[in-house]
C-alpha cells in the first residue's frame, strides 16, 4: 500500500475489534501468528473509547535524570515530525528508563497539543496520568501503568523504530487497537481486511448460533466443525 486509507477506509476497520482483525490478518498467511500484537503490559486504560486506529510517529524518552549536554531533542522538531506521518496518528514511545514508568511524558497539556497535531492516542511501554482529563478529550492511552510524576522526562530521539511490548514500530506503521491490547496492521493487507473480517464472522456466526440454540447436542457441534 502506498496511499494511505481514506476516510471511509479507515471507517470499515473501525467497525471490528481487534481480536477480530488479528484472526482477518491470520487468513493472509504474512506473519506467525504469535507476532504483531503487543504484549499485556501494554493496557487500554480507556476501554469505553473503543477503537483506536492510526498511523504511527516514534519516540523514545527518559525520565530517570536530567537531560545530559546534546542528549535532549527539540519538541519543536518532533512536533514537525509528527505532522509527516499520515492522519490519524498515534504516537508510539519507548521508555528507555529501566524500570520504565519513572515519570511521564504523557498528561494533560501533551495530550492536549498531540489532538491539535491530529494524534487520537498514545502507545507507551512508560506511565501515563492526568485521566480524568485525558478522558474527557477522548483521546487514548496504551501504556504500562497509570503514575505520578513527569520527573525529568525528556525526548531523546525520533522518527526512528521502537520497541513496545515486545513489537517493533516505525513511523508510518498502522496500529489498530481497543479494549484488547495494540495490533500492528500490515499495510500491503490493509485495504482488504475489512472484507477478511466479515468472512471471518461468518465462520463464526453458525458455530455461535448453535451454540446459544435449545437444540444444542455435541454431535451437532462436531458435524458442524467438520463440514
Amino acid at each position: 500500500m502506498t496511499e494511505p486509507l481514506t476516510p471511509e477506509e479507515l471507517a470499515a476497520l473501525r467497525q471490528f475489534d481487534t481480536p477480530t482483525v488479528s484472526n482477518a490478518i491470520e487468513t493472509f498467511n504474512l506473519r506467525p501468528r504469535n507476532e504483531g500484537f503487543m504484549s499485556p503490559e501494554i493496557r487500554c486504560l480507556f476501554p469505553e473509547l473503543g477503537v483506536m486506529l492510526g498511523y504511527a510517529c516514534t519516540a523514545k524518552i527518559v525520565a530517570e535524570r536530567p537531560p545530559e549536554e546534546g542528549t535532549a531533542v527539540s519538541r519543536e522538531e518532533y512536533w514537525r515530525h509528527v505532522l509527516t506521518v499520515p492522519a490519524p496518528r498515534v504516537v508510539v514511545v519507548q521508555d528507555l528508563d529501566d524500570p520504565p514508568a519513572i515519570g511521564s511524558l504523557w498528561g494533560e497539556v501533551n495530550a492536549n497539543i498531540h489532538r491539535a497535531l491530529g494524534c487520537v492516542g498514545c502507545v507507551t511501554n512508560g506511565g501515563v496520568r492526568d485521566l480524568d482529563e485525558v478522558r474527557q478529550l477522548g483521546f487514548h492511552f496504551f501504556a504500562a501503568a497509570p503514575i505520578v510524576s513527569h520527573a525529568y522526562v525528556h525526548l531523546v530521539e525520533f522518527g526512528t523504530p521502537v520497541k513496545v511490548g515486545g513489537v517493533w514500530v516505525k513511523p508510518g506503521d498502522l496500529l489498530h487497537a481497543d479494549q484488547h491490547g495494540v495490533l500492528l496492521i500490515p499495510l500491503e493487507i490493509a485495504r482488504d481486511l475489512p472484507e477478511a473480517c466479515c468472512a471471518v464472522q461468518e465462520r463464526e456466526r453458525p458455530l455461535i448460533e448453535l451454540c446459544q440454540s435449545p437444540g444444542f447436542t455435541l454431535e451437532k457441534l462436531s458435524a458442524l466443525l467438520h463440514r
